[in-house]
């Protein structure tokens, strides 16, 4: 069964591999944004299985993202895996408040991807 992604981050070449990696080792449908903004609007008018969200972005960054994903009732139950850069053993209290289903760091490996995906969502 096909599952359906959605990659949000402002890097077009991080989408790019992510969106390969995920189609060549997967066959995951992937749909993509660059802005939490139009995150928001194609995780309303779609049906998802999950969304790789990074947590840095300009405008409206990760975790404003994840708490209007969180608050909409159409979107709220969608598993939601940050990608940062910026994650250290350090800063993992600073995720404890949000409600994500696992941190991937960046960089990734692309081919290994959907293994990890799968791997958090017990499929």
């Amino acid at each position: 069964m096909n599952r359906n992604i959605l990659i949000v981050d402002d890097e077009e070449d991080v989408r790019a591999i992510a969106k390969l990696g995920l189609e060549m080792g997967a066959g995951w449908n992937v749909l993509t944004a660059c802005s939490g903004r139009e995150a928001l609007n194609i995780a309303a008018n779609s049906t998802l299985d999950v969304i790789l969200l990074d947590m840095m972005m300009p405008d409206m960054d990760g975790r404003a993202t994840l708490q209007q994903l969180k608050a909409n009732p159409g979107t709220k139950k969608i598993p939601v895996i940050l990608l940062t850069a910026k994650f250290q053993q350090s800063d993992r209290e600073s995720f404890t408040d949000l409600d994500v289903a696992a941190i991937f760091a960046k960089p990734f490996r692309p081919l290994k991807l959907a293994e990890q995906i799968n791997e958090v969502l017990g499929i």
